[in-house]
């Protein structure tokens, strides 16, 4: 059965690296390619938001390598993981540079891939389920619903310096996506709730915070713009999380597919509240 599921797929060359995403946490969410990528790679490279049971995929003797970076505290600095790479498939190595997520969605997958072009290394994109996506469907909350939204805005809540963007056009975002999905924005959720408020946005539009998204640990935390910073702050919870803002979140009680796995009575109606009309 393994050999035919793999066959046809790529083969990891010596001195190649892939770049993989792994998926918001549930290892069954893991493309054929990134299993395949697991189970050739010499060395795996890997960022602290990787499900350790994903790794147990690995084949035999292939090395780890810890290259985890977490706000606040100690962690290797970008351009050397990007030289780390570099320097193991200059040894002959196939190397896999595994990724929380997709690569290239908060990932820094591309600064990575833009190192291995500079020193001649030849790669792949392996793709992943983003958590602003495969995260928030495992707490039922879909990015999109037709009598909700025709867009949706994917942002980080910190920049490289570990503060709240100041590029972002808030206005912009406030007034234009009735949805925003955020990375990495639960420490500063208070100054972006209030941006979004200053902004124009309800304070009493619904917001949830996933943590800890699609594994057994999931926690999800449903409160308000007006209400988040101190929610959070109540609730003792901690990233990592992704957290979206708009009415998408009301569709929870209808929509926590693992809620009623435990006997959660699913809402049959979201929208019983208000009139919608007839979708075409």
């Amino acid at each position: 059965m393994t050999d035919t599921l793999f066959a046809g797929l790529p083969e990891l060359q010596p001195g190649t690296v892939w770049l993989v995403g792994a998926g918001p946490g549930d290892p069954g969410l893991l493309t054929l390619h990134a299993a395949n990528a697991l189970r050739q790679a010499d060395v795996i490279v890997h960022d602290a938001l990787v499900n350790g049971d994903c790794l147990k995929l690995a084949k035999a003797g292939a090395t780890l390598e810890f290259a985890g970076k977490r706000g606040g505290k100690p962690s290797p600095k970008q351009r050397d993981i990007s030289l780390r790479l570099v320097e193991l498939a200059r040894a002959g190595l196939r190397v896999l540079r595994l990724k929380g997520g997709d690569p290239f969605v908060f990932g820094r997958g591309g600064e990575e891939a833009l190192t291995l072009v500079e020193h001649g290394i030849p790669f792949r994109i392996v793709p992943g389920i983003t958590a602003g996506i495969g995260g928030l469907a495992y707490a039922g909350i879909p990015v999109t619903h037709r009598e909700v939204n025709h867009a949706v805005t994917f942002l980080t809540g910190h920049d490289s310096s570990g503060v709240v963007p100041d590029r972002i056009n808030w206005e912009g975002v406030a007034k234009g996506s009735p949805v925003i999905v955020m990375y990495m924005a639960m420490k500063h959720i208070g100054q972006i709730s209030a941006n979004l408020i200053g902004a124009g946005r309800s304070p009493e539009e619904p917001v949830a915070f996933v943590c800890n998204a699609a594994t057994p640990e999931q926690v999800v935390l449903e409160t308000t713009l007006s209400r988040a910073e101190a929610d959070v702050a109540a609730s003792g919870l901690e990233p990592p999380a992704i957290v979206v803002v708009g009415e998408v979140v009301r569709l929870r009680p209808s929509l926590d597919w693992l809620g009623a796995l435990n006997g959660r009575a699913l809402a049959a109606d979201p929208f019983s509240s208000r009139i919608l009309r007839n979708p075409a």
